[in-house]
């Protein structure tokens, strides 16, 4: 399929100071002169900033990444995971379309996008609320026929309930994602069969879902003030991030310690000291051949 920039484009682009918080701590993550290699990341939260990937943005990513323009929009037209053209100001519904899906009813939730957004994908809606797309197979068959609607899946969908959906997005609610029919996971229809122990303590939703629930953004554009951006590889936060940029807050169930990095991310502090590091009693601990060194200092082989 050929790929080709929207014939209509903004004037420019530019990340908000978070992202660019962000993009700038993503490139600390390669070599000196490897920086290019953060073109995949950088162009996808483009494109999570303002819905689709413009010429301007892949523009801007190249040439904050030091690398020639082209080999970025080379990256941004091989892969579909980039939209090349505006997307729906709330949702853009990706209908997968691979066998599975088509044959438990992936065409009839394509008549419903054709009835209710536009006759033709990789179109914006009259409302501009609403634009769809049919994908590849998104890896959910089991609980075929399903779309990825914003960062989700909503599976064991009909047309019904796709209908409700669209009009639950448009009225400005996030309907939760995951199986539409009362369905827990990808289990059987009738209910699981085996591993039955101890569904009674788990949580009202499955894993994917139960984050989603958490989370809360599942249609949210993402402007870098959603959860805090920290780069815990440098044990600092972001670099360069701008002066009067908002600072991000991190969601309740992500604490922040003293030292500004979260704590699920945290590297656990070892107690094994390196050689130079000084001892409790102001002394330097030196390890001899066949030793480790810890905070009572060096210890054999044999110690315990």
């Amino acid at each position: 399929m050929l790929r080709r920039l929207h014939h209509t484009q903004p004037a420019g682009f530019e990340f908000t100071p978070a992202n660019l918080a962000w993009a700038r701590g993503q490139m600390t993550k390669y070599p000196e002169g490897r920086q290019a290699s953060a073109v995949i990341p950088l162009l996808f939260r483009a494109q999570e900033q303002e819905g689709w990937l413009s010429r301007p943005a892949i523009e801007y990513v190249a040439d904050l990444l030091g690398m020639a323009r082209i080999r970025a929009l080379e990256v941004a037209t091989f892969y579909f995971m980039f939209q090349l053209s505006p997307v729906g100001s709330v949702a853009h519904i990706q209908i997968c379309g691979t066998t599975t899906c088509m044959i438990c009813g992936a065409e009839e939730l394509i008549a419903v996008c054709k009835e209710l957004i536009t006759a033709n994908p990789h179109q914006v809606s009259a409302d501009g609320k609403f634009s769809w797309e049919e994908v590849e197979c998104l890896g959910a068959c089991t609980n075929a026929p399903m779309a990825q609607i914003g960062k989700d899946n909503y599976e064991d969908l009909t047309p019904d309930v796709l209908r409700g959906l669209i009009a639950r997005f448009s009225a400005g609610e996030v309907p939760r994602p995951g199986p539409q029919n009362g369905r827990y996971s990808s289990e059987a229809k009738g209910g699981p069969t085996a591993l039955t122990e101890g569904t009674e303590d788990r949580a009202p939703f499955n894993a994917a879902v139960q984050r989603a629930v958490e989370i809360g953004d599942t249609i949210k554009r993402i402007d870098g003030t959603e959860v805090a951006l920290r780069t815990p590889w440098q044990r600092q936060p972001e670099v360069d991030e701008a002066p009067d940029a908002p600072h991000p807050q991190p969601a309740a169930d992500h604490p922040i310690d003293d030292t500004g990095i979260a704590t699920e991310t945290a590297p656990v502090k070892s107690a094994a000291r390196m050689p130079d590091e000084k001892t409790a009693e102001g002394g330097t601990a030196q390890a001899e051949p066949g030793q480790q060194v810890n905070a009572d200092g060096p210890k054999g082989k044999g110690d315990a």
